[in-house]
């Protein structure tokens, strides 16, 4: 009996581990890897995770709009919207993946004429063939 307590004991005790341990998807990377670009404000390592024919979409109530389409405007609004914000930064506070797309936690920071600011924003990543098809992004949340 003691065994078996010390055995369910320990295995309580290692779970997280275990679990923190599973292997991250290629897609989770590829979405770290775009966010670390944008946080080194360079869209044009950005534009090597995404597809030629790239989509960003905010997605606002049941209002869907098209911001960015192809590769080369990704770049050109990624290039205005960093040097308007030339402090913005991003960070995935957390991820969930399936086959075929990432959803992220992404919180935005910069500073603001009053200081530090943040926001937080649901994303979702739609991949084909290893690289970001879609980009839904949701409106911020404090």
């Amino acid at each position: 009996m003691r065994n078996s307590i010390m055995f369910v004991t320990m295995a309580l005790f290692c779970a997280p581990f275990v679990h923190s341990q599973e292997p991250v998807s290629p897609n989770v990377r590829t979405v770290e890897r775009f966010v670390a670009a944008f946080n080194a404000h360079d869209s044009g390592a950005m534009a090597e995770f995404v597809a030629d024919d790239v989509a960003w979409l905010s997605i606002t109530g049941k209002d869907v709009a098209v911001e960015v389409m192809g590769k080369s405007e990704l770049v050109a609004s990624m290039n205005a919207y960093l040097e308007s914000c030339p402090t913005c930064q991003s960070e995935l506070s957390g991820t969930i993946s399936t086959p075929g797309r990432v959803s992220a936690i992404e919180v935005a920071s910069w500073q603001g004429k009053s200081g530090s600011r943040s926001q937080r924003s649901i994303s979702v990543y739609e991949f084909s063939e290893g690289v970001i098809q879609r980009v839904y992004y949701f409106p911020s949340e404090n």
